[in-house]
């Protein structure tokens, strides 16, 4: 099992100051004991739903929730780690029994909600995130709303949600860049370039939104490359997906030289951009 140095060292120390007092009972060392080791447990749960192997979190959970069914913190963990498993429909059944019970929260039921829709549930998660009280202002609970709203093709309230989910985070890259992506779904290119630019200042590392940049930018027929950071085989995919939309577009010509581009651009040998040019020239196309 894992252990942290330090953890180890808070536990053998408390311990052992607790063995040298006086008049000491068993009784007190075991306390000692135990509230050390909840603090150690703790930390090893933090661990398991954030860096460690979603498989591995799986089964810590499962064992931890088999041995102690009755703590809804270990069962919340099981069902995230099913999820960050990429086994949703196994956590819906958990998220259920979590918000059905005495001690389920409203945070609960913005996963229950998150956790639908990574099934394509839709109208069940609406339906939870409806039973949230208005006053759980949380960035997740608004995240969920503006796709439930995007779903719906409700643009006006998508934005608003989109908004305020953006106030409500200090890292709201990636909910700007799915506002973004709404844009480029209803054909608003400035709008959505925006959006990816803005995505982009808050992570410049974020290359879905470098991606979805320059297919807004294509969309408006601008087939240059943004000024953003990239690394060189980044650029190759960039010019790449440049190229596909123009020639998705009928700007075959321009379409042909930017994958000469991709393909001279990327460090290594770009099949995908080979290929598609080959076809082109071997179409006669352009």
């Amino acid at each position: 099992m894992m252990r942290h140095p330090v953890l180890l060292t808070l536990c053998l120390g408390a311990v052992a100051l607790v063995s040298g007092c006086g008049g000491t009972s068993d009784a007190d060392v075991k306390r000692a004991v135990k509230s050390v080791n909840v603090i150690d447990e703790t930390n090893l749960n933090d661990v398991m739903l954030t860096v460690a192997d979603p498989a591995e979190a799986v089964t810590y959970f499962q064992r931890a929730t088999t041995e102690q069914p009755d703590r809804i913190d270990l069962r919340r963990g099981l069902a995230r780690s099913l999820v960050r498993a990429k086994r949703p429909t196994e956590a819906i059944v958990l998220w259920g029994q979590i918000i059905a019970s005495p001690e389920g929260t409203s945070d609960d039921r913005v996963e229950f909600a998150d956790t639908l829709i990574r099934t394509g549930d839709w109208k069940r998660a609406e339906a939870e995130l409806n039973k949230v009280p208005p006053t759980h202002e949380t960035y997740e609970r608004y995240r969920l709303e503006a796709m439930v709203a995007d779903s719906n093709k409700n643009w006006a309230k998508a934005d608003s949600f989109y908004e305020i989910a953006a106030g409500l985070t200090t890292r709201p890259a990636n909910v700007l860049n799915n506002w973004g992506y709404s844009k480029l779904n209803r054909r608003d290119f400035a709008g959505a370039e925006k959006l990816f630019n803005e995505a982009l200042t808050h992570d410049e590392t974020l290359f879905t939104a470098k991606n979805n940049l320059v297919m807004a930018r294509a969309g408006q027929r601008k087939y240059d490359m943004p000024i953003v950071r990239m690394n060189q085989s980044e650029r190759a995919m960039l010019l790449y997906t440049a190229a596909l939309s123009a020639i998705k577009q009928g700007d075959v010509t321009i379409g042909k030289g930017l994958l000469r581009d991709a393909i001279e651009t990327h460090p290594q040998h770009f099949e995908e951009a080979s290929r598609a040019l080959a076809a082109l020239e071997a179409g006669g196309q352009g």
